[in-house]
């Protein structure tokens, strides 16, 4: 059987960029067990409480629900258990200074498979005010309006 390649997504976080300024994000490995590949191969998988933190040198992931494998026995994995990340030494000292440092959190933004292994994108990133976030909605909004503004205009110029 052939490896695989390339990337395929299973979980993102959509809200997470609405509700937070990211600065830094990381690519990191995840420490599973058989049955959870399994049911994140199926594209089961929920990003909407999770967090990431670092204790005793190591970084975790916590609160993301991944469901129970449904062709699993007694061997299936508990959905909501914290799951320890892989990253390298320099990657979590520096995660760990800018948590530190006061209001920054790390959040998971997507769960995806690159070639073949389970791998999460953790940002490390500070939560939006309410006004924050309605100027970036409005900002949005505004660009849209231009955009169809200008494509109006480009078509009645043909």
């Amino acid at each position: 059987m052939p490896r695989e390649r390339g990337e395929k997504v299973v979980a993102t976080n959509r809200k997470a960029r609405h509700d937070y300024l990211i600065s830094d994000t990381y690519e990191a490995g995840m420490v599973l067990s058989g049955t959870e590949v399994k049911s994140l191969r199926a594209g089961r998988a929920t990003l909407v409480d999770g967090y990431a933190f670092i204790e005793g040198g190591e970084a975790w992931l916590d609160a993301v629900h991944i469901p129970e494998y449904s062709g699993g026995s007694w061997t299936n994995h508990p959905p909501r258990r914290k799951r320890k990340l892989l990253l390298h030494k320099k990657e979590i000292v520096k995660i760990s200074h800018k948590t530190k440092e006061g209001g920054y959190t790390l959040i998971p933004l997507r769960i995806y498979f690159a070639d073949g292994r389970a791998k999460v994108e953790i940002a490390v990133a500070k939560g939006k005010k309410e006004y924050d976030k309605r100027q970036t909605l409005r900002e949005r909004t505004d660009k849209r309006e231009s955009d169809r503004a200008m494509s109006a205009q480009r078509h009645l110029g043909d």
